[in-house]
């Protein structure tokens, strides 16, 4: 019996400006330290809204090539190769729920456990975490080390040298999918609002509502832009 024929996958628009944006990085011989244009003259350059151009900026920051801070605009970290850009590219979306799913295993536990075993000042440390997120979104940055600190506050605090070690081990691609996820519009304020829910329930020692708030989080966290079927 003859073997059918496939459906030729069509690239979804970041990963066209993805190619567009290396090949302008070479075609222009940026080096690492300069900064690309302005995302509203990319932007018109290529004839693309700002979102989908901002959402491709995300994926180039994932892979370490550029840096997009607030107010600065993108600056080149290291020069693309452009097929591996885009098979990276591809990887990285591929690999994206799985990572979402290891978040939700280990960490709804974590925050579990850091609700029956957490100190006075293993809370202090969770305080701490979101009031640098707080004062980073204030400022108008993402979070995204606030975030991170908050993350690894529970998991110090679980007191569960096993689940810290499969943590540890997959922190790499953990770092991806908090970049992608608070690049979304609103993320980080709702990611704010989403901590202050586990600590509440951290803080009165309450593990079934810190599992449930964790899940909440993870949940609202894994819609990403790059999993959307019109990405």
């Amino acid at each position: 019996m003859a073997e059918q024929l496939r459906r030729v996958a069509r690239p979804r628009l970041y990963e066209v400006i993805v190619e567009q944006l290396c090949a302008h990085i070479i075609e222009k011989d940026l080096q690492p330290g300069d900064r690309l244009a302005a995302e509203r003259e990319l932007a018109a350059q290529l004839g693309v809204s700002r979102a989908s151009l901002s959402q491709a900026l995300v994926a180039l920051e994932v892979q370490g090539i550029v840096s997009v801070r607030h107010g600065d605009g993108a600056v080149l970290v290291r020069r693309p190769i452009e097929e591996a850009a885009v098979r990276a590219l591809r990887e990285h979306a591929d690999r994206l729920p799985e990572v979402l799913e290891a978040r939700e295993a280990l960490e709804v536990k974590l925050a579990e456990l850091a609700a029956k075993r957490r100190d006075d000042r293993e809370m202090t440390a969770i305080d701490a975490a979101i009031a640098q997120m707080s004062a980073e979104v204030g400022h108008g940055d993402r979070g995204e080390k606030g975030d991170e600190l908050f993350h690894e506050a529970i998991t110090a605090a679980a007191h569960s040298p096993l689940l810290a070690k499969l943590m540890s081990e997959i922190s790499g691609l953990i770092r991806e999918t908090r970049v992608e996820s608070l690049a979304q519009e609103g993320r980080p304020e709702q990611s704010l609002t989403a901590h202050r829910r586990i600590a509440d329930a951290i803080r009165n020692q309450d593990p079934t509502e810190a599992a449930r708030a964790m899940s909440d989080h993870i949940s609202m966290v894994s819609d990403v832009a790059l999993l959307r079927e019109d990405g």
